[in-house]
C-alpha cells in the first residue's frame, strides 16, 4: 500500500498499479474500516479498482495524521472490518426493445441470443466502484465470452435501467443518460433514489445477479414502481 497526497484535502492509498481481484479486495478492507469509524473528519470515501480516494476536513485532521490513521487501520486484521457483502438480485428483460444490442453483441461474439443471455445472468458480478452518473456501478465478473466494444457512436439518451456492456464490464445506466454502452437489456428496478438512505441500490462490494424476466412482468414492475 502506498498512500499519496492527492490535493489540499485528499489522499489516495494505492494498492496496485493496475485492476487485480487481490488489489480490489485491500480497496474493500479499507473502504469498510474508513466507513465504520464513521469518523466526522472524513467527508467522503470513494473506492475504485485499486486504489481509495478520502476526502477529509483540511480544518480538523492533517494529511500526515490521516495517514497514520490508515496504516493503523490497514494492520488490523481484516475480520475486524465487519464486512457483510449483500447479494442483490436485478430483475432484467432482454426482450426487444428493451436490449437493442443483443443481437449485435451475440453476433460479434459468434453465439446465440439466448446463450447470451444465459451467460450474462447465470455470472455472479461485484461491484468494483461507483462512477460516471449517480448510481452507476462498475461490474466485475462478465463471462469472457461476452467481451464487447462500445459503440461506434454513443446514443445521446439511454433510457433508465438499460442494462449494459463494454469491454469486460456491465453495468446498469441508473438515469436517463448518454452513453456508449452496448445495450442488452433493461430492468424496471430503480437503481437511484435520491430521496432514500441509500440512495443506490447497489454499493461497493456488493455482490450482483441478473434475473431474467420476460416484457409483461418488466411492465408490471414498472408499473407497480411508479405507484409507489
Amino acid at each position: 500500500m502506498r498512500i499519496l497526497s492527492a490535493s489540499d484535502s485528499s489522499v489516495i492509498a494505492v494498492f496496485g498499479e493496475k485492476e487485480s481481484l487481490a488489489a480490489h479486495r485491500r480497496v474493500l478492507e479499507l473502504f469498510y474500516k474508513l466507513r465504520a469509524l464513521k469518523d466526522p473528519r472524513i467527508r467522503n470515501i470513494h473506492p475504485a479498482y485499486a486504489s481509495v480516494l478520502i476526502d477529509f476536513d483540511p480544518l480538523r485532521v492533517t494529511h500526515d495524521q490521516l495517514l497514520v490513521l490508515v496504516e493503523q487501520l490497514m494492520q488490523k486484521p481484516a475480520s475486524e472490518a465487519a464486512v457483510a457483502t449483500r447479494l442483490v438480485c436485478i430483475p432484467v428483460c432482454y426482450d426487444s426493445p428493451c436490449g437493442p444490442d443483443l443481437e449485435d453483441v451475440a453476433e460479434h461474439c459468434r453465439i446465440s441470443v439466448e446463450e447470451v443471455i444465459r451467460l450474462h445472468s447465470s455470472a455472479d458480478y461485484s461491484v468494483s466502484f461507483l462512477g460516471f452518473s449517480p448510481g452507476f456501478a462498475y461490474l466485475a465478473g462478465l463471462p469472457s465470452k461476452l467481451a464487447a466494444g462500445r459503440l461506434t457512436t454513443p446514443r445521446r439518451l439511454v433510457p433508465a435501467g438499460s442494462v449494459g456492456i463494454a469491454g469486460t464490464q456491465t453495468g446498469v445506466y441508473p438515469l436517463d443518460s448518454p452513453g456508449g454502452w452496448k445495450i442488452i437489456g433493461r430492468t424496471p428496478m430503480r437503481m437511484f433514489d435520491p430521496e432514500a438512505e441509500p440512495p443506490t441500490a447497489i454499493q461497493s462490494g456488493d455482490r450482483v445477479r441478473f434475473v431474467p424476466i420476460d416484457s409483461r412482468e418488466f411492465e408490471l414492475q414498472l408499473a407497480n414502481r411508479r405507484e409507489t
